[in-house]
């Protein structure tokens, strides 16, 4: 019996770390003390359907509530240019991204839809968070159960999901250089 309870309490305690880092060493360089400027890798994640009239992607089968107390439905992405940038208050590393998604998302106005999704912290955090760091131009969702994460398979942060207009999902787990996200947030303009 104790060691079925062991086994248990080590498997939980292997499965929640991922969620508590705020990145990994393997990440990015800028995890093993690099310049957070660091270029990434990515790993693509295709969706299962095509956004139609009448079909939308799986992983943009979610509602949540927002950091300003509304609410989103993911499927309003469907067909649209879009980056998803994934942040949790207390991380080290999204502060420092922050204002870099900021001026990202102000320069992709009207051609890339930015939303914010934040968790491992409560409303208050993320809300101080979004506050202190000028984040008020684009959405911000308060994801506090982590489902929107598990969606995209996102483990820590800072990482971004990238939607093209056919639904094709391209998640980044890492923390994304000002010139590497300046070239993707480009490319999906142009999608």
């Amino acid at each position: 019996m104790y060691r079925c309870r062991t086994a248990a309490g080590l498997l939980a305690l292997v499965l929640a770390a991922p969620l508590a880092a705020c990145g990994a060493a393997t990440d990015s360089p800028a995890g093993a003390g690099a310049s957070p400027t660091a270029t990434s890798t990515s790993t693509s994640v295709a969706a299962t359907t095509p956004p139609t009239a009448a079909a939308v992607p799986e992983q943009l089968k979610f509602t949540a509530q927002t950091v300003d107390g509304g609410r989103f439905a993911g499927e309003s992405l469907a067909g649209k240019a879009a980056v998803l940038w994934f942040w949790a208050p207390w991380c080290p590393k999204c502060r420092a991204e922050a204002p870099r998604v900021a001026a990202s998302a102000r320069a992709a106005a009207g051609r890339v839809t930015f939303v914010g999704v934040a968790a491992q912290d409560e409303l208050p955090a993320m809300k101080e968070f979004v506050a202190d760091h000028a984040l008020g131009g684009f959405v911000h969702l308060a994801d506090v159960d982590a489902s929107i994460w598990t969606r995209f398979g996102v483990t820590y942060q800072p990482a971004y999901a990238f939607i093209k207009p056919d639904g094709t999902v391209d998640v980044v787990k890492e923390q994304l250089s000002e010139p590497a996200l300046a070239e993707r947030v480009g490319t999906l303009s142009k999608a």
